[in-house]
């Protein structure tokens, strides 16, 4: 959201007029972000590194970065919701499982099974192989995608030990509110929930559910690991989490500056993959040395990928983005 304020005392039309170098002087902008997480967690702090970028590249004068962090202005399906309204939010980082309602193919970018690994899924941003996707958001919600952080490997957290396939079958886990989520998760023998992520941890306690997934950042900076303590080290998603921005913000603001925004949005999306993806195995590793959680190996890894493919080539075909899964799997 832009914010123009001028400092009161100039007064009159007659003084608009006869200094208005003094009134672009004293103009302040302000962009208002937002985070799910603390100051600790790798979205929270790529989006001050991209604050600072903004500044860095633009000069003229400063930008006030604002970061209402902890939710307090709700989910990441409320702050894609404001961006694209022009309101509340001006820049954050959203899962595309929540740009499903606007755009169908934008859970694509992150679904299960469609990377390999990070150095894959860096392939692919490195080749601007989702370029298709990022345009038809932009396009139908009015949310550009900026930079893309993320590069977590995403595991399922359960409140019982899950090594294999057999063990999988009809655990009621909770998955993202697009529907690839619940179809790919069902086929391969799970009952999926979609529920929201804050209240995930109360869904295990309580028995709604028995688990989730998420990858480290989230199970530490959530505390899954309480009501969830057994890893199974599914890896079966690598995550992209987009920095957004709103398109109705942007068009606001002078060219420069938005230069200054898209040049800053692609460099705090690598900072963001880069400190998410080597922090990834280093957290739960000292979550399990402080004995809060227990990863597991998962011996079915390669018969789970089996069984979700025929869902992603359905699903590919069906939004229009078999071209784009051929060669992402080319990569």
């Amino acid at each position: 959201m832009l914010r123009r304020d001028v400092l009161k005392g100039i007064g009159g039309a007659i003084a608009v007029v006869a200094m208005p170098n003094v009134l672009r002087a004293q103009t302040v902008i302000t962009l208002n972000g937002a985070s799910q997480f603390n100051d600790d967690h790798a979205f929270t702090r790529a989006l001050t590194r991209f604050g600072e970028l903004v500044n860095k590249y633009y000069g003229k004068q400063p930008i006030n970065i604002v970061i209402h962090k902890n939710s307090s202005l709700g989910l990441e399906k409320q702050y894609f919701e404001y961006m694209s309204q022009g309101k509340a939010v001006d820049f954050a980082i959203v899962s595309p499982a929540h740009m499903s309602t606007f755009a169908k193919s934008a859970p694509f970018i992150d679904a299960p099974f469609v990377f390999r690994d990070v150095p894959h899924m860096n392939k692919v941003i490195e080749l601007d192989l989702l370029k298709p996707i990022n345009d038809e958001v932009t396009a139908k919600a009015g949310v550009m995608m900026i930079g893309q952080a993320g590069g977590g490997t995403r595991n399922i957290f359960a409140n019982k030990p899950i090594k294999n396939l057999d063990e999988i079958k009809g655990l009621k886990v909770r998955v993202q509110g697009a529907p690839i989520w619940s179809r790919t998760f069902a086929a391969v023998g799970m009952s999926p929930t979609v529920i929201a992520y804050n209240e995930v941890y109360n869904g295990i306690q309580n028995g709604v559910i028995q688990a989730g997934e998420n990858e480290a950042a989230g199970v530490e900076a959530m505390k899954f690991y309480e009501v969830a303590p057994n890893l199974s080290m599914t890896q079966h998603a690598v995550s992209i989490r987009p920095i957004c921005f709103s398109v109705k913000t942007l068009q606001t603001m002078p060219k420069d500056l938005q230069e200054a925004i898209m040049k800053a949005g692609k460099e705090a999306g690598d900072y963001g993959r880069q400190i998410e993806s080597s922090e990834d195995s280093q957290k739960l590793d000292t979550l399990q040395k402080e004995g809060k959680l227990k990863k597991i190996t998962f011996d079915d890894r390669a018969q789970m990928k089996k069984l979700v493919d025929p869902v992603m080539e359905a699903y590919a075909k069906e939004i229009g983005a078999e071209e784009i899964y051929k060669k992402i799997n080319a990569a």
